[in-house]
């Protein structure tokens, strides 16, 4: 897989990520329960500005590493989309002291992971290691985030198979619509542009561009780490803050951002000969440290977040049989994002299937949600809060983006008593401040002929 170096140790997740059993030298351990509340976390900050965040979790005798780096594809040059996400692999592909091969080789040895890859907002490197090559395993990720040299031959190849993932993506009609979407959205805004880039600019990308992408954004500064597993706090400071510290600082100010968004309504549609169009409708969203966002989530949930208890779901599935699957979601990030309804329906029923999910976006807005509805929202919203936190590397992941959105590190406390806080006339308000049904961006990908759209103004 691009931009990741795969090691012996392997955790089966199910689809919806709940772990089912991490199996290594012929035991098998159950996933960590934590009653009451989350294992709690030591914040350290160092002189080089880096944010430290220990929490230790005893139950497997794993170590895990997630170091967030303020390095999205959200700060990819223009004409220079998808730097980021090869700089993020290119991490990988061989140090001033190892080849990538050397390195491969090690990590199987110690039945160890690394991994680095791009988000819009941030970059994470990744490392899970057995505690007792911990002082190895995390050599080699000082060693891959202070000394990459991104080889040539190496960047060369990470760009061929690039170029074949966004090929495939393209293939994918829902893919395309979601990134037709997208560039609609925000045409102006490095949101519009795909984490992976085109291939048109990704074919010109170089060695030369990657490096100097690392230089510019890859310190200390606006950097968090978690620490999470068979560790305490003391070893971290005795064993691995040393080297920590050493990690050069630099003086960088926050970069631009061009936060502006299209308005609808606008029509894009993409003619292509298969049995079933692909949509997605909607509009600019929140950012994820928006007051809203707590509100929204009940909102979303009762309309097209729920699955099967949803509203999008009871209607236009149950209720009229025009779609297999139809969702919604707020797509928050450190930034206004976007909110979304996506559905596949036959294409000749894609003009009913749109008009349904119009009219609930409406209904939403115009009557208040039943008091059943809003308490099993709550209901699922808090309990499920946990299974996100169940494992090791959720907690790690779970813990570098609370502190980045500044959403405070007691977040696993509040937030059942934030979701608890909502209103069915909360819900009214922000469906009503968040949802355009009358104004959205909508995509259409499919046989334009049989759904009767407009004709398209993009063929493919």
């Amino acid at each position: 897989m691009a931009g990741k170096v795969k090691g012996c140790l392997r955790a089966c997740f199910g689809k919806r990520g709940l772990l089912l059993v991490v199996l290594f030298a012929g035991f098998s351990f159950t996933p960590p329960v934590w009653a009451g509340s989350t294992p709690p976390a030591q914040r350290i900050v160092l002189p080089n500005e880096l944010v430290v965040l220990v929490c230790e979790e005893h139950s497997l005798p794993l170590v895990v590493f997630q170091l967030l780096v303020d390095a999205g594809s959200r700060l990819d040059p223009v004409g220079k989309e998808g730097l980021a996400n090869l700089t993020a692999h290119g991490l990988l592909l061989g140090t001033s002291t190892q080849n990538v091969a050397a390195i491969n080789e090690a990590l199987d040895f110690m039945g160890a992971s690394l991994n680095s890859s791009a988000g819009r907002d941030f970059s994470v490197v990744g490392l899970q290691v057995l505690k007792k090559d911990l002082e190895k395993g995390f050599a080699f990720l000082m060693d891959t985030l202070t000394s990459p040299v991104f080889p040539e031959d190496e960047i060369r190849k990470e760009t061929r198979k690039i170029l074949g993932s966004i090929q495939s993506s393209d293939e994918q009609p829902m893919a395309l619509a979601e990134k037709t979407f997208r560039k609609t959205l925000f045409p102006q805004s490095p949101y519009g542009q795909p984490v992976e880039g085109t291939r048109e600019s990704v074919t010109k990308l170089s060695r030369e561009d990657a490096l100097q992408f690392y230089r510019s954004f890859y310190h200390p500064h606006g950097a968090i780490l978690a620490i999470v597993g068979d560790i305490t706090a003391e070893e971290v400071r005795t064993k691995l803050i040393p080297s920590l510290a050493k990690w050069p600082g630099a003086n960088t100010s926050p970069a631009p951002f061009n936060a502006t968004h299209a308005k609808g309504p606008q029509l894009i549609t993409v003619n292509r000969q298969i049995t079933q169009a692909n949509i997605v409708l909607g509009n600019i969203g929140v950012r994820r440290d928006a007051p809203d966002y707590y509100s929204l989530s009940v909102m979303n949930y009762i309309l097209g977040g729920g699955g099967f208890g949803s509203r999008l779901m009871e209607e236009i599935r149950v209720k009229k049989g025009l779609a297999y699957s139809v969702a919604s979601f707020f797509d928050a990030e450190k930034y206004q994002g976007s909110f979304q309804v996506v559905m596949q329906t036959k294409n000749s029923s894609a003009r009913d299937a749109i008009a349904l999910a119009r009219r609930e976006m409406e209904l939403i807005q115009k009557e208040s949600v039943s008091e059943e509805e809003l308490r099993r929202a709550k209901a699922y919203l808090v309990g499920s809060f946990r299974l996100r936190l169940d494992t090791q590397s959720k907690l790690a992941s779970f813990l570098t983006q609370v502190a980045y959105y500044g959403l405070g590190l007691d977040y696993p406390e509040k937030y059942p008593l934030l979701i608890n806080a909502v209103k069915s006339e909360d819900v009214l308000r922000v469906g009503k401040e968040h949802l355009h049904p009358e104004a959205t961006i909508l995509v259409v990908v499919g046989n334009l002929k049989e759904a009767q759209m407009e004709p398209p103004s993009t063929s493919r």
